[in-house]
C-alpha cells in the first residue's frame, strides 16, 4: 500500500487534523475532525491511520473497512480480532443496503444445559473463561466476504499493513496497556496469552514495543489463501487442538461449516430521517427502532436535553423495548422474530398509553405476556468515503481478550461468545441481561447481540455513521447519540461525549454516567420512583455525520466530513484526508 506510508513507526506524517468552528459546542467538547473526501473513525490511532491510506489509496468504504478489521486484530487486541465475529452495515453509493452478519456459532457439540452444574445451576466462569466459552469464529470469513462483494482491493493489499503491525511491532501508548493490565493475571494462567501479551513475564508498559510473530504468520497465510487460510490448513488445526487441549468443544466441522450471511437490515423512520441498522441475531436495530417509535410520541425538543420529562420518557422506552429484547429475538435460523409487530406504530402507541408521564414503571411487573408486550467488549469503526458509500460495523471478542485464551502457535486470541447465550432462564450473563428460550444454546445456532452498527439517511444518502461496543449497553448508547444529533442539533462530537444513561430492564436501576443528570433533575426523577446506579464501564463511540458537523448545521468550507472519538477511551482517531 505505497510502501505502507505511515505506520510501524506510528508517525503522523502527511496526516494533518483540522477541525471545524465549533456549533453550540457543549463545554466539553472539541469541534469535530473534518476532512473534504472521507473519514475513519476507530478505537486505535493506528487502525484509523490504516483506513485512511486505503482510502487516500483508491479504495472505497468498504476496503477500508476490511483493512482496519485485520489492523484492530493487531493493535487492539482487547477487542479486535480474528478469533471472534460481527456485523457490518454497508449503504452503497447507489442506495442500496445490505447486512452482513459474521457472528460467531455455537460449536456442533453444543448443548442447552451445557454450562449447568449436575443440579441444574449456571457453572460459574464456565462460559466466560477457558476453551468451552469459545464459539466459532466469523470475522476472517465475514471481512472476505464483504471484500470479494463489496470492495475493490485486493486482498494482499489489505492485510499488508496488519502484517507489518504485528511482524515488526509497534509502541504502546498508555491507552493500550490499560487494557492490558485488566488481564495480567488471565494472561499468566494461560502461556499462549502470555507469551505474547506479557513482557518476559511482566506487565507490559507504555512505550514498550509488542511484536506479534505468530499472528504476522496467521495473516499471511491469509492473505495467501483467503478463507482457507483460516477455516483450513495448519491455523485451522492448531485452533482445534488448542480448543481439544483446553476442553474445548470446536472441531474441523465445525471450521468447515460457518459461513457468512447476508441480511436485509432493520429499517425505520424517525423525525424525517431514515435508519438503517442490524437485524437479528443482533437485538440492536430492532430494539433501537421500537425505543424512536416510542419516543417519536413525545416533544423530546421542547422538552430539552437532560430535562426531568423528556429522560423520564428515554428511560421508559428502554425499559420496555428490552423486555421484548430479552425475551422475543434470536437467532432467525432457530426462532421466529415477530419484527413487525415490535416495530408496528400501532403497538408503540400501546406502549406510550402504558408509561405513566408521572411515575416510572416497576420493572419486575413488566413481563413477556403482560400488557403492553405480547407473549412469544467488543469495538466499533465508523467509515465514509467520497463517493457516498458508508459502512458500520461492530466486531467483538465478547468480553476484553475474550475468553482470555489463545490457539497456540496463531496469535489468535478466541472469543467468549457463548456467554450471550441464555445458559439458564432467569439468571443473568455478564452484561446483568436476563433472557429467554428464544437465545437458548443450540448446536450452529449464533447468540442474540445488542451490537448495533447503524447508519443514518436522508432522501436516500447517508447522513450519519454511528456505533459503539459495550454488551447490553450499545443500543442505548447509539440511541441516544442519534437523538443527540437529531432532536437537540448537538454535531457529532458534543453527540458523543454527551453523558449517558443506560436501562435494561432488568436489574431495575437506571445506570447513569456522572453530569448525566443535574441534582435536581436527579431529584425529580427520584421523586417519579427512578432507581440508579452507577455508571458501567465507558463506551466507545465511533461516529461520523456527513454534510455538516450537525445534521441542521452548514458545511465548513470544502469539508463534507466530520468524525469524532469519543473521550472515554483514549486509545482512539478520528481522521480524514
Amino acid at each position: 500500500m505505497k510502501a505502507f506510508r505511515l505506520l510501524v513507526c506510528a508517525a503522523a506524517a502527511g496526516a494533518s487534523l483540522a477541525f471545524a468552528p465549533a456549533e453550540s459546542v457543549l463545554a466539553a467538547s472539541v469541534a469535530p475532525v473534518m476532512a473534504p473526501n472521507g473519514m475513519v473513525v476507530t478505537a486505535q490511532h493506528l487502525a484509523t491511520r490504516v483506513g485512511v491510506d486505503v482510502l487516500k489509496d483508491g479504495g472505497n468504504a468498504v476496503d477500508a473497512a476490511v483493512a482496519v478489521g485485520y489492523a484492530l486484530a493487531v493493535v487492539y487486541p482487547a477487542a479486535g480480532n480474528l478469533g471472534g465475529g460481527g456485523f457490518m452495515t454497508i449503504q452503497l453509493a447507489d442506495g442500496r443496503k445490505t447486512f452482513l452478519d459474521f457472528r460467531e456459532k455455537a460449536p456442533l457439540a453444543a448443548k442447552a444445559d451445557m454450562y449447568l452444574d449436575k443440579d441444574g445451576n449456571v457453572v460459574k466462569g464456565a462460559s466466560t473463561h477457558g476453551h468451552l466459552a469459545v464459539g466459532v469464529p466469523g470475522t476472517v470469513s465475514g471481512l472476505e466476504y464483504a471484500r470479494e462483494k463489496y470492495g475493490t482491493m485486493k486482498r494482499t493489499a489489505l492485510i499488508a499493513p496488519a502484517i507489518a503491525l504485528a511482524d515488526r511491532g509497534f509502541a504502546l501508548q498508555q491507552g493500550d496497556v490499560d487494557m492490558f493490565h485488566t488481564a495480567t493475571k488471565d494472561f499468566e494462567a494461560d502461556p499462549a496469552s502470555g507469551a505474547i501479551f506479557l513482557n518476559k513475564g511482566k506487565r507490559f508498559e507504555a512505550g514498550d514495543k509488542l511484536v506479534q510473530k505468530d499472528l504476522a504468520r496467521t495473516l499471511r497465510e491469509i492473505s495467501v489463501k483467503g478463507t482457507d487460510g483460516f477455516y483450513k490448513g495448519w491455523v485451522a488445526q492448531a485452533i482445534v487442538a488448542s480448543s481439544q487441549a483446553g476442553k474445548g468443544i470446536i472441531t474441523q466441522a465445525d471450521l468447515d461449516q460457518y459461513k457468512t450471511r447476508e441480511l436485509a437490515p432493520v429499517e425505520c423512520d424517525y423525525r424525517g430521517y431514515h435508519v438503517v441498522s442490524a437485524p437479528p441475531p443482533s437485538s440492536g436495530g430492532v430494539v433501537i427502532c421500537e425505543m424512536l417509535n416510542i419516543l417519536s410520541g413525545y416533544p423530546l425538543r421542547e422538552l430539552g436535553w437532560g430535562s426531568a420529562q423528556g429522560v423520564h420518557y428515554q428511560i421508559e422506552a428502554m425499559r420496555h423495548a428490552y423486555v421484548d429484547r430479552n425475551s422475543q429475538l434470536g437467532d432467525p435460523d432457530f426462532v421466529k422474530n415477530p419484527i413487525q409487530r415490535l416495530l408496528d406504530p400501532a403497538y408503540a402507541e400501546k406502549i406510550r398509553a402504558a408509561i405513566d408521564p408521572r411515575k416510572a414503571a416497576v420493572s419486575a411487573e413488566l413481563k413477556p405476556g403482560v400488557a403492553p408486550h405480547e407473549g412469544s467488549n467488543t469495538t466499533h469503526y465508523s467509515i465514509a468515503d467520497k463517493w457516498g458509500n458508508a459502512v458500520s460495523v461492530t466486531y467483538t471478542l465478547n468480553d476484553w481478550f475474550g475468553a482470555k485464551v489463545t490457539a497456540a502457535r496463531t496469535g489468535v486470541l478466541l472469543n467468549n461468545e457463548m456467554d450471550d447465550f441464555t445458559s439458564k432462564v432467569g439468571v443473568p450473563n455478564m452484561y446483568g441481561l436476563v433472557q429467554g428460550e428464544a437465545n437458548a444454546i443450540a448446536p450452529g445456532k449464533r447468540p442474540l447481540s445488542s451490537m448495533s452498527p447503524t447508519i443514518v439517511t436522508k432522501d436516500g444518502k447517508p447522513v450519519m455513521v454511528v456505533g459503539t461496543p459495550g454488551g447490553s449497553r450499545i443500543i442505548t448508547a447509539v440511541l441516544l447519540t442519534m437523538i443527540n444529533a437529531i432532536d437537540y442539533d448537538m454535531n457529532v462530537q458534543e453527540a458523543v461525549d454527551a453523558p449517558r444513561f443506560h436501562q435494561q430492564w432488568q436489574p431495575e436501576a437506571t445506570n447513569v454516567e456522572r453530569h448525566a443528570l443535574s441534582p435536581d433533575t436527579r431529584r425529580m426523577l427520584e421523586a417519579m420512583g427512578h432507581r440508579f446506579g452507577k455508571p458501567q464501564e465507558a463506551n466507545h463511540l465511533a461516529a461520523i455525520i456527513i454534510g455538516a458537523p450537525s445534521l441542521n448545521g452548514t458545511p465548513v468550507g470544502n469539508n463534507r466530513f466530520y468524525g469524532a472519538n469519543d473521550p472515554r477511551r483514549n486509545t482512539g482517531l478520528a481522521l480524514g484526508y
